[in-house]
């Protein structure tokens, strides 16, 4: 087998320790760790440029294209560190026998924490009381609290789970919008299920946490934000296609909501904003689903994957994407 290298794209990683890759050391792979010119993810010719000789990639959300698998024959197996693909052609990927799998199940618990911590943060205004006291101002203005507010999740898989159960902690009202619910977890948690226009009605705070597609972009445009609280708060831990930012800062700007959390952008690096200049915002570089635990539990998942491939094995079964593509070559 002469491709032998692993390339690993992820900016998180590039320039700290990351010990689990010497498994793709022990395994005979050499390891190239790159990102793009910006500091961020690789464009689609700087991805063109790197893959020759890649067997496989540790990958982050770089554009995976027809044109970027025609330009590598050597490429295997594209194993997502996250569990993320809108990035990925996945037709493209299966005609040109290349595995696709992503870290699924490694880091919700990280979503799910740091969206609830997003809500906290908005909810009793600990942004605003820090800049309060650090301006040199000592006094107390009243929020509402998280206990027994009604959030709304738009989005009941694994990460929208995972923060229910959180919120059944601080005895909140729980609704969701799923198109296709697990109805023994919404009975055993309480969950009331809305459609999505009754859930932006009635929530104090929403949280979205559903995946990108064509019929998910810019699901919270003007109208819908329009449908919500003018004490509602929205966090975005999902992505960033899935709200319209123009409309966002126009509703935040003008009242119609209190404010927002964001890990997510339509851009991605993103370098500037108009949302910056706001003070009922939060923002914060894509990384919710990151810390210590899931950064180790994510990189694993990806590297078993790739060395499954690399003895000849199909990958888990929930991680692979597309098992045709095994049989293409």
């Amino acid at each position: 087998m002469t491709a032998n290298r692993v390339l690993v794209t992820v900016a998180h990683i590039h320039n700290r320790p990351a010990p689990y890759l010497k498994r793709l050391e022990q395994a005979g792979f050499e390891v190239v760790r790159t990102i793009g010119k910006g500091g961020g993810k690789l464009s689609e010719e700087e991805l063109t440029e790197a893959l020759p000789g890649v067997f496989a990639t540790l990958a982050s959300s770089e554009p995976y294209t027809e044109r970027v698998f025609k330009s590598a024959p050597d490429l295997r197996i594209i194993s997502r560190w996250g569990v993320g693909y809108d990035a990925i052609d996945l037709e493209a990927a299966t005609r040109h026998g290349v595995a696709v799998c992503t870290a699924v199940g490694a880091n919700h618990e990280a979503v799910a924490d740091y969206a609830v911590a997003l809500m906290c943060a908005l909810q009793r205004g600990l942004v605003h009381n820090h800049r309060l006291i650090t301006s040199g101002q000592w006094r107390t203005e009243f929020r509402p609290g998280l206990w027994r507010a009604t959030v709304g999740i738009v989005g009941l898989g694994r990460i929208g789970q995972a923060v229910a159960r959180r919120c059944r902690g601080f005895e909140m009202r729980i609704l969701a919008y799923e198109p296709q619910p697990d109805r023994a977890f919404v009975r055993e948690h309480g969950i009331e299920l809305t459609s999505l226009e009754e859930l932006l009605r009635r929530a104090d705070l929403v949280t979205l946490h559903c995946p990108a597609a064509p019929e998910t972009h810019h699901l919270i445009n003007r109208g819908r934000l329009q449908l919500m609280k003018p004490t509602a708060h929205l966090v975005n831990t999902a992505r960033g296609d899935l709200v319209d930012e123009a409309a966002l800062h126009e509703a935040l700007t003008s009242g119609r909501i209190a404010g927002a959390g964001l890990d997510v952008f339509e851009r991605e690096p993103l370098r500037s904003s108009p949302l910056f200049a706001l003070d009922n915002v939060i923002l914060s570089p894509h990384l919710a689903g990151v810390d210590q635990t899931s950064e180790a539990a994510m990189a694993d998942r990806a590297i078993d994957a790739i060395l499954a491939v690399r003895r000849g094995q199909a990958p888990t079964r929930e991680c692979l994407l597309n098992p045709e593509a095994l049989a293409v070559r």
